[in-house]
């Protein structure tokens, strides 16, 4: 209690000390009357006349207060910590070095971390001797030091709690450090505002998520977790299992798209990889009603609409964009639009987006609506963060990100992506791993790679087009959790449409992935 009540007189004599540096006294403290109200009157004045003038209003003192930090409950932690070495492991899950606001006691915590990591004794003789010989002993403050840390502790068994004060205090200082910075990119203005917001959410998020202190589970646990899953599927509740596609076979070999994995879908250009992600939320969203994002970076939202619309009521496309259809096909079209409008499918065609933008949409979708599926259109049309980095490297920091972005969301991410020149140099035209383009990273990090492959393409008479007229596969070329296979389905190319063409047993999937 006792070093409590001192930090908290300390903390007032330093906000006295800053009011009084400020030029307000003990009332700069507060938001009634006297010089604080007359001081935040002639603010806001001079801010209206900075905005008449056209000048920009002056960045707020920010730097001016002091920044929060619990030095008794930093010392404290270090001192519970020479008292009872035990607690170490407690507290490292819960802080870095850098948490704590005073650099000596970043040096002291970084020592006792290495001591602790190698299995060595911690007390205060091996810790003077070892702060004495890398020449860190005056950098913490001498021999007295070690003593006064000992002296602050209240009750080591507390350790953990003070451990949390320092964490939180660290917590504010990041919140401060990126606010500043958001501040300074906004007076700056050197990028698109809508950019800045997207990094500014992104900046926060990392706050909470560098923060996190989640533990190691207990196998208990997670199987109790698996047994649920389990029943559930057996039941046919497929909404506690992968999310389904409306492709019987795929789902069959596959068990849907399951949560937290990277799903990629690659064709050569023309194939129907977008008109196969569009069937696939169109399923997702109209027939089992579960909200998904589809974000198109290639192509503009009423043309995607369109297509939505010719497939679903079956009209033909080319005669909806000539403007031929009949009143028979107007009528499906009217009546499909009316069943579409109500289910739970978003669209962005927002143009070069980056993974951060991205990220920050589907985030704000699933903490408003929910969702169960993003799809994205395609990934080599994903703006890089840093433009300036050889496109290989660009491309495997995409891959990775979509891989955490799909853990972060806990939700399936269908990723489209391109094929190389070489897919058509092969004998047989098909597609295999190493014809991902630009980076192997993306069959690296992607828990599922399809690919989508028409002999129809290929064929150069109409003979052979004729024979092959519709076929299509979906390969699935690796799939971390289970078998490989190819998936055969109907290409209806009047509607832009796949559709299912036969029912194989799982049993007939037996070619296992080794990935």
């Amino acid at each position: 209690m006792a070093a409590s009540r001192d930090a908290s007189d300390r903390d007032s004599s330093r906000r006295n000390t800053a009011d009084q540096n400020s030029g307000g006294g003990k009332s700069a403290g507060h938001s009634g009357g006297g010089k604080s109200a007359g001081r935040t009157g002639g603010g806001r004045r001079r801010q209206g006349d900075d905005q008449a003038n056209g000048r920009s209003a002056p960045l707020h003192p920010i730097d001016s207060r002091e920044r929060p930090a619990n030095v008794d409950a930093e010392r404290a932690v270090l001192g519970s910590i020479l008292l009872k070495p035990d607690v170490c492991d407690d507290i490292a899950l819960i802080i870095k070095a850098d948490d704590f606001a005073d650099e000596s006691h970043q040096v002291l915590y970084g020592h006792l971390l290495e001591l602790h990591d190698s299995g060595k004794r911690i007390d205060s003789t091996i810790v003077l001797e070892r702060l004495r010989t890398q020449g860190d002993l005056e950098r913490i403050g001498g021999v007295a030091a070690i003593a006064e840390f000992l002296e602050a502790v209240p009750h080591a068994a507390h350790a953990v709690h003070y451990a949390q004060i320092v964490r939180d205090k660290a917590m504010l200082r990041s919140l401060i450090d990126a606010s500043t910075d958001i501040l300074r990119d906004a007076y700056d203005a050197s990028d698109e505002p809508r950019e800045l917001v997207s990094r500014a959410e992104s900046r926060i998020f990392q706050i909470l998520e560098h923060r996190s202190s989640a533990e190691a589970r207990p196998i208990q646990a997670v199987l109790e977790e698996v047994m649920i899953r389990m029943d559930a599927r057996m039941k046919h509740e497929h909404a506690l299992g992968g999310v389904e596609t409306g492709f019987t076979d795929l789902d069959s070999l596959c068990g849907g798209l399951h949560n937290s994995e990277l799903i990629i879908l690659a064709a050569r250009p023309s194939m129907g990889k977008t008109a196969f992600a569009m069937n696939v939320a169109e399923h997702v969203a109209i027939a089992t009603k579960q909200p998904a994002l589809f974000v198109s970076l290639e192509m503009a939202c009423l043309e995607l609409a369109d297509r939505l619309l010719c497939s679903s009521a079956q009209v033909n496309g080319h005669r909806l964009r000539n403007g031929t259809i009949s009143q028979e096909d107007r009528r499906r079209l009217v009546q499909k639009s009316a069943e579409i409008s109500s289910s739970p499918l978003y669209i962005d065609d927002t143009p070069g987006r980056t993974l951060t933008e991205i990220a920050a949409v589907a985030r704000r979708l699933k903490r408003k609506q929910g969702l169960s599926l993003i799809v994205i259109d395609y990934l080599q049309l994903i703006e890089p963060d840093n433009p300036r980095d050889p496109r290989q490297e660009q491309v495997a920091k995409i891959a990775r990100r979509l891989k955490t972005m799909s853990r972060e969301l806990d939700i399936p991410v269908l990723c489209l992506a391109q094929l190389n020149r070489q897919a058509e140099a092969s004998r047989d035209n098909r597609p295999r791993l190493n014809h991902l383009r630009e980076s192997g990273a993306i069959e690296q990090d992607a828990d599922v790679v399809m690919f989508v492959h028409r002999e129809e393409y290929y064929q150069t008479t109409d003979e052979d087009r004729e024979r092959v007229k519709g076929q299509a596969e979906i390969i699935i070329a690796k799939q971390r959790n289970g078998p490989i296979g190819d998936v055969k389905l109907l290409w209806q190319s009047d509607f832009t449409r796949f559709v299912n063409l036969e029912h194989r047993p799982y049993d007939e999937f037996e070619q296992f992935s080794s990935f």
